[in-house]
């Protein structure tokens, strides 16, 4: 079972700041694109940031300019920078791995308060 090890999250005001990150095996590091998807509670699960393994980002329009996504390929770990947060932004934020399949994290809360 591969294991992808996310942390960061918890609660923050409007306006805060969160990072997020998510460790994988270096054998998955190193070939999978990486990124996160989100889930507030009564909505369908989105993509919010992914990066290939060249660096290559994009993002969700409601997020452009508020969250950065960036690997440390020496750490083999994915990162999330999230400023500027709204309740809107409310939601558990999953890691994931994906090459020919999906690899997912537990899943971290994050919660926005107004």
């Amino acid at each position: 079972q591969v294991q992808l090890v996310e942390s960061g999250g918890g609660l923050v005001n409007t306006g805060g700041s969160l990072e997020l990150s998510c460790a994988a095996p270096e054998s998955i590091f190193s070939i999978y694109t990486m990124g996160w998807y989100r889930q507030a509670p009564g909505k369908q699960r989105e993509l919010v940031a992914s990066i290939t393994t060249p660096g290559s980002t994009n993002y969700a329009d409601s997020v452009k300019g508020r969250f950065t996504i960036s690997r440390d390929n020496a750490k083999n770990t994915v990162y999330l920078q999230m400023n500027s947060l709204k309740p809107e932004d409310t939601a558990v934020y999953y890691c994931y791995a994906r090459r020919r399949e999906y690899l997912w994290g537990q899943g971290t809360q994050v919660t926005v308060s107004s």
